[in-house]
């Protein structure tokens, strides 16, 4: 490892080996096998996250990192924004043989207590970042949940974590204002549904136009008190480092300073990389990790620092963990000296840059907040 500096933010790591235990058995991939699909390991399985925290262990930034344990959610914390048949509904079933949580969302014996155990975690890091035990932080959670609804679970994820967090911040911690940004490539729909009329709650998404029917156009922008604090950035397919980078510095960036949040927690998905098999977008390790400078500087501007970054999307076990190492080293500012060796299969495309048709969709979401 390269020479450190000492001065470096203190980082949180939320982790837990049990969140690898979560089953989400055979499957086709996205979706349930079956008919002409034949059975293969369901996409959310944990090879990808269990090698993110292998490249971390091995390059040593896990050693700069401070841990922070998981504890159980209770079931008053899932109902934050969760139904109580619905908690009960996923309890009852992981004591068996699992079930199926909702559309693409499988799970397991014992899922439960592992879900409770994800969405704890997230909820011990906001306490860890609120008291100052550390600066930032990011969670390595598993299963995901961003996409969670009130009553059922939703492509892979079963309590919507940040959904939870966010509100635990607000009504629990008192936090005055919680700040949402959702980079997955897939649409932050959980996030939006739960404060689509709170103007105390920011949520900005930026993803894949019409990916999943997930919906998530410009046009959503909040109700009642609400209007305006969604922002939603649908981004065209074929997407990459330019196009990401001008949304950040003409939408994420504005919109963050304007709001000026108390807390920033981010959905950080790693599924619109180019090697990955869910998207059709091609960003680059570079550029998640400027994108990730980007937000640890405009959280030092508007909330003392105070930011999480929690772990959603992202299913290529060999490339994702670079994407997550170069991330998780812009929030601690330590330099491992590890290079992705997949960029350059990459480096030289065209595509990268921001095209006209990219920079139009960034132009209409600016005049639609007047950022």
């Amino acid at each position: 490892m390269s020479e450190m500096d000492r001065a470096c933010p203190r980082t949180g790591l939320a982790w837990d080996e049990k969140f690898m235990w979560h089953n989400t058995g055979k499957g086709g991939g996205l979706i349930e096998a079956g008919g002409w699909i034949e059975p293969y390991e369901h996409n959310e399985h944990p090879d990808a996250k269990r090698r993110i925290k292998n490249l971390m262990d091995a390059s040593e930034l896990t050693e700069r990192l401070i841990p922070i344990k998981s504890r159980l959610a209770t079931e008053e914390e899932l109902c934050f924004y969760h139904t109580p048949e619905y908690v009960a509904r996923v309890r009852e079933g992981s004591k068996g043989v699992g079930g199926i949580a909702g559309p693409f969302a499988p799970y397991g014996t014992d899922s439960f207590e592992i879900a409770c155990r994800s969405a704890g975690a997230l909820l011990e890091t906001v306490d860890h970042v609120l008291d100052g035990k550390v600066d930032n932080a990011y969670a390595l959670l598993r299963p995901p949940g961003h996409h969670a609804l009130p009553d059922m679970g939703l492509g892979g994820c079963i309590f919507n974590n940040i959904v939870i967090a966010a509100h635990y911040a607000r009504h629990v911690r008192k936090v005055p204002r919680v700040a949402i940004l959702d980079y997955d490539v897939h649409q932050g729909n959980g996030a939006q549904l739960a404060f689509y009329s709170d103007p105390s709650v920011l949520t900005i998404s930026l993803h894949q136009r019409g990916w999943y029917t997930l919906g998530g156009e410009i046009a959503e922008r909040g109700e009642g008190l609400g209007e305006g604090a969604n922002i939603n950035v649908p981004l065209p397919s074929g997407s990459g480092d330019g196009a990401y980078l001008a949304a950040f510095e003409r939408v994420v960036l504005p919109a963050l300073r304007r709001f000026k949040p108390d807390l920033i927690l981010v959905a950080a998905g790693y599924d619109g990389a180019a090697f990955d098999l869910t998207s059709s977008m091609i960003i680059s390790t570079d550029a998640f990790r400027k994108m990730a400078e980007m937000l640890v500087e405009v959280a030092a501007e508007t909330c003392g620092g105070r930011m999480i970054l929690e772990h959603e999307g992202g299913y290529n076990p060999w490339a994702t963990p670079f994407s997550v190492l170069a991330t998780v080293e812009a929030l601690c500012g330590v330099n491992t000296g590890i290079e992705d060796p997949y960029m350059v299969l990459i480096k030289d495309s065209p595509d990268h840059q921001l095209l006209p048709h990219q920079d139009e969709v960034i132009n209409q979401v600016q005049a639609a907040f007047d950022l």
